[in-house]
């Protein structure tokens, strides 16, 4: 127990960094892995093929909402019972994540193979990408259990403070992703369905070194069936990670009516969008990384029930995310016609990506704010106003302002409706945030 809680009894600095560092390099791995698909793919030379990894986007944003719901959620329960002194609840919170993977994934395997036409029709697939995209998608289903679970351990781990092997892990996964890639898509030709296997083999390395490092005893990584029969413990573990799964599964719902009226412009136009999708996650996810980073922390002085290191933290971070989110901002529109240039080889759809790529980013340098907000709520056990918040920017507000704003502005206002949602998602999060932070001044 002592060992595990040595990081967030650390300094503040030297804590902030020793859980925001590694996550952030996890971050720049993740970035990495998402990339490499769409990146390798693109080598093909087929816009079809690049906009087929899009279409498929929601479907794999899906998965991982699961993956969030029940990783975030037991992150957080652990690091607040690491902060009380209990480990059976560690132990609980990681079994319960490994019978959920396993179960979560075969149920949703099983929905993409019986529901494969319905589904593609409901993405918007054509003919030109009906081929492709069935066969991304199907293998990504078939590797459901895995996916799930190296994504669910690598959070678990997070919340006991094993912030480096977690960081391993997906430094495994992802250059295991970036070597396999091009050998099953380019040299084994087997095009978009490579893409997908690399993918799934890669998560089994990941999966496999977490499982190593916790049969050595590094970390827990609970596996015995009886530890798993909580259904209150499940409940929470759902309920604390429901706000990011919500994020990234109305992510992804946004995604699917993004992409139908995106067909409606050409096959240019979703794969230029899907590339300006990829793009803005140097900016996006490095925010989000940084305050995922700091949760465990956060949540830690609630359970410590610590005032004066939490202001400091929230005050800190304030700071950090607003500075982070101004250089990767500038950097990324200076460099944008670059960045898109590496998804795609036509010159047109390219720089229709880099066109769209300044409407899509307007906010980012404020976009940290809004993940600070939403990983406070949810250190401190709110999850029904981290859900309401995470609901409005990616589904309440921008599905209709998708369709509001391609109405009165064409291909322009699907760019212009990500910007809308963001920016009343901020003030709402924010509000809900600062109420939250009075309320812990005056308990605490």
């Amino acid at each position: 127990m002592k060992g595990r809680k040595d990081l967030f009894a650390k300094s503040d600095w030297r804590a902030i960094a020793g859980l925001c560092v590694p996550s952030l390099l996890s971050i720049a791995v993740m970035l990495l892995y998402n990339m490499a698909d769409m990146y390798f793919v693109g080598w093909m030379g087929q816009v079809s093929a690049v906009a087929a990894v899009s279409l498929v986007g929601p479907v794999y944003s899906l998965l991982m909402a699961v993956s969030t719901m029940l990783g975030n959620g037991a992150c957080t329960r652990i690091a607040q019972a690491l902060g009380r002194g209990d480990e059976e609840t560690v132990h609980r919170c990681t079994a319960l994540c490994f019978w959920g993977s396993l179960e979560f994934g075969i149920v949703f395997a099983l929905i993409c193979f019986v529901g494969q036409r319905a589904i593609l029709q409901l993405l918007g697939a054509n003919e030109e990408m009906w081929f492709a995209a069935r066969r991304y998608m199907l293998v990504l289903a078939a590797g459901a259990p895995l996916l799930l679970l190296n994504h669910t351990w690598a959070s678990t781990l997070r919340g006991q403070g094993k912030v480096m092997i977690s960081f391993i892990g997906s430094m495994i996964g992802t250059f295991g992703n970036i070597l396999l890639d091009p050998v099953f898509i380019l040299g084994l030709n087997q095009g978009v369905g490579g893409a997908a296997v690399a993918t799934v083999l890669s998560n089994a390395l990941a999966a496999g070194y977490y499982f190593m490092q916790s049969y050595a005893g590094r970390c827990t990584l609970e596996l015995h069936p009886r530890y798993a029969r909580n259904l209150t413990i499940l409940g929470d573990l759902l309920a604390l990670g429901l706000p990011n799964a919500v994020s990234t599964g109305l992510s992804g719902l946004a995604h699917t009516f993004s992409n139908r009226l995106l067909v409606g412009y050409g096959i240019a136009a979703v794969a230029a969008m899907g590339a300006v999708g990829k793009a803005t996650m140097l900016v996006t996810m490095v925010q989000m990384g940084l305050c995922m980073g700091v949760q465990p922390l956060l949540a830690y002085c609630y359970g410590e029930k610590n005032w004066q290191r939490l202001r400091f933290l929230v005050h800190k971070m304030l700071g950090l995310t607003l500075t982070l989110g101004v250089v990767l901002t500038a950097v990324l529109f200076a460099g944008r016609e670059t960045i898109i240039g590496l998804f795609l080889q036509d010159t047109a759809t390219a720089a229709l990506g880099a066109r769209l790529l300044i409407l899509h980013m307007l906010l980012g340098p404020f976009i940290g704010l809004y993940y600070l907000a939403i990983n406070f709520l949810q250190a401190g056990g709110n999850a029904p106003a981290a859900t309401l918040t995470s609901a409005l920017r990616q589904g309440v507000l921008l599905i209709p302002l998708l369709y509001l704003l391609e109405y009165c502005l064409g291909l322009n206002g699907l760019a212009f409706a990500t910007v809308a949602a963001d920016a009343v998602s901020m003030l709402v999060a924010g509000g809900l945030a600062l109420r939250q932070y009075r309320r812990a001044a005056n308990i605490m």
